[in-house]
């Protein structure tokens, strides 16, 4: 898992000719609540980071030393920058029927919600791929696997997102999720992925 970190260091004006550091690194936890591992070091010294919300902090001695931080002190300290940052990237696998520009069943239970998110995101870069399973030829796999993928660009065009924002392909059966023999009817691998940026 990705850990994510956020340092600053502050230099604080005194009348002594080196003023003392300031440093703050704090981890943060994922979307989902889990948390990966940092590791800070200064000269020999080394601090691992491996829950939510632990920090190092510079000490006046010199160094980095652990100590515990929260939600409300990185509001405070990183408030500004955490805001500024984009949105996280999302991805989207829906599932088609056979042969067919329809969704299953499970996908249309959910692709509405889904769209919406997607069109309230503020200039999303959008990636639309669509895929099939291995039963047929490639010149007819390539062509449902890109009216799949348009199919679902339309509908987020329709959505208010730009068209201009999304780019739409489609892979035929060059890409199967799970690998087949020819010929074979795999659901999972009759789908359209939707990277969202």
């Amino acid at each position: 898992m990705r850990a994510i970190a956020i340092a600053a260091s502050v230099a604080v004006l005194a009348a002594c000719a080196t003023p003392p550091r300031h440093d703050l690194v704090v981890l943060l936890p994922q979307a989902g609540g889990q948390t990966g591992a940092v590791v800070v070091r200064e000269g020999r010294q080394e601090t691992v980071l491996n829950a939510p919300y632990a920090a190092a902090r510079s000490s006046e001695e010199g160094g980095m030393r652990a100590a515990p931080s929260g939600p409300e002190e990185v509001g405070k300290v990183f408030g500004a920058a955490l805001s500024a940052q984009p949105a996280r990237p999302v991805s989207l696998t829906l599932y088609f029927t056979e042969g067919a520009t329809t969704l299953s069943p499970e996908s249309k239970a959910v692709v509405d919600r889904m769209f919406a998110e997607i069109a309230n995101r503020p200039a999303a870069e959008i990636t639309v791929i669509g895929h099939t399973d291995s039963v047929g030829s490639d010149a007819y796999n390539d062509k449902l696997s890109l009216e799949r993928a348009e199919l679902m660009r339309q509908k987020l065009i329709e959505l208010g997102v730009p068209a201009q924002n999304i780019t739409a392909a489609g892979r035929g059966k060059r890409d199967l999720i799970v690998p087949t023999a020819e010929n074979v009817s795999e659901p999972r691998n009759r789908r359209v992925e939707i990277s969202v940026r």
